[in-house]
């Protein structure tokens, strides 16, 4: 809880955090440089999506 002013606070970012962290952890093994960035962008498209909703 280092920086969170509550346990609330806490909370919110974490049940947040973690489905949003997950659209960005790309296997890095075997993948084309250029296939990683189509995925990425592919992933901040959708992050942003879900951001608006």
């Amino acid at each position: 809880m280092k920086r969170f002013k509550s346990q609330r606070h806490l909370q919110r970012f974490a049940s947040i955090h973690d489905p949003i962290a997950n659209l960005f952890h790309i296997p890095r093994h075997d993948i084309p440089s250029k296939h990683h960035r189509e995925l990425r962008s592919a992933a901040m498209n959708l992050c942003t999506k879900i951001a608006r909703a």
